[in-house]
């Protein structure tokens, strides 16, 4: 019976491993929830890439059947629903999980004497205070928040950034942003683009969640401190990892002790 590995991916540092456990030729079952994320992780025998968002209901049996010796955890830094399930199912199999936190950015500017960026714990506290209203926002949060935003399309003008697929502009539209302030992209966006679709837009304020610089978020400080922009950006969910490496090679040494 041939251990492996579960890699929850779906982000940029995710395929940065996946990459470095096809050189130790480690056997590595990656879940990513969206077909497009396929093409981020390499070509492999010992490497098999699934589209699944592994319902809590399942991951027992996916632990179990997979065969699963230990769990990496890449997911985004906003994708809490998979870390806690994943940290419930590993506690109660007794599997060793591992979370990857990306780096985050101190709220400070960094780059003139301009105001810093402004931090808010969630979206119902930004939509609670009206930091939005009458300015002319870009929304760089997700498709998945937008309609937490619905209300507020008759206070300010609101433009939303999303990847380039069918739910996601579905989302936007029914959560009522017009084809003219809806823009798809898939990441990284360069900082040219991004300063110029800000002025384009004639945008006053920035959302975007603290993704870190992976997610473009050191982009957005570089710009809103340059434009005078005021950049909101929500606060990451605050999850107890059981345990976090330093680095890469702490993960994969980590998955040498259990594979």
């Amino acid at each position: 019976m041939k251990r492996c590995i579960w890699l929850i991916g779906g982000t940029q540092e995710s395929a940065i491993a996946a990459r470095a456990i096809a050189q130790e030729n480690l056997s590595c079952l990656i879940s990513v929830t969206t077909e497009s994320a396929i093409s981020l992780y390499p070509i492999s025998p010992s490497i098999e890439v699934i589209v699944d968002k592994l319902s809590p209901n399942r991951l027992l049996d996916f632990l179990t059947t997979n065969h699963i010796s230990v769990v990496l955890d890449f997911s985004h830094p906003f994708a809490i629903e998979i870390s806690q399930n994943a940290i419930a199912a590993c506690s109660h199999l007794k599997i060793p999980y591992l979370r990857f936190e990306r780096e985050s950015i101190p709220n400070q500017s960094i780059y003139t004497n301009q105001s810093p960026a402004k931090s808010v714990a969630s979206f119902d506290q930004l939509l609670s205070q009206n930091l939005l209203l009458n300015q002319r926002v870009l929304l760089t949060i997700g498709y998945r928040y937008l309609s937490l935003f619905q209300d507020s399309q008759t206070k300010s003008t609101l433009f939303a950034r999303i990847i380039p697929s069918q739910i996601a502009l579905e989302t936007a539209l029914n959560a009522g942003f017009t084809s003219d302030r809806i823009i798809a992209f898939r990441p990284p966006i360069s900082y040219e683009l991004e300063r110029s679709l800000w002025q384009h837009w004639q945008i006053t304020t920035v959302v975007t969640k603290a993704s870190g610089a992976p997610g473009g978020e050191d982009i957005k400080r570089k710009i809103a401190d340059e434009l005078g922009i005021q950049l909101i950006i929500i606060e990451r969910p605050k999850i107890e990892y059981p345990q976090i490496p330093s680095n890469l090679e702490a993960s994969i040494a980590f998955c040498h002790q259990f594979s």
